[in-house]
């Protein structure tokens, strides 16, 4: 793989109003009429979230990630897909290269709702 060419830069600032947590995914579904969306519960620590990602084509079995912390940005707006209300983000590491992805997770476990940065 050859890296994608970097980002054109961006202040400190810009990057400080993005709230990434760490959560624990609880449940893996499937979203109806979609084969390739999943709708994750998520556990934050002091609530649980619905976020929908495309990763259901990527794994043989997509709840193999039940019970695995990763990284997810929860300050977006929410957004419904597929009748879903999604809200937030699973970061994934390699989706935008072309390469079979994988979750972005913390080195030990540190408990649901720890902010990345």
């Amino acid at each position: 793989m050859t890296p994608a060419a970097l980002k054109p830069q961006v202040d400190l600032a810009m990057v400080e109003q993005i709230d990434v947590r760490v959560g624990t995914i609880r449940q893996v579904s499937m979203v109806q009429g979609s084969d390739k969306l999943v709708a994750l519960q998520v556990n934050f620590g002091d609530h649980t979230r619905t976020i929908v990602a495309a990763l259901a084509l990527e794994r043989d079995d997509p709840r193999e990630i039940e019970g695995r912390q990763a990284l997810f940005i929860v300050n977006l707006r929410p957004r419904t897909m597929r009748g879903v209300v999604s809200e937030g983000m699973l970061f994934d590491i390699g989706y935008a290269d072309g390469i079979k992805p994988v979750l972005a997770i913390p080195e030990s476990a540190v408990p649901d709702g720890a902010r990345a940065g």
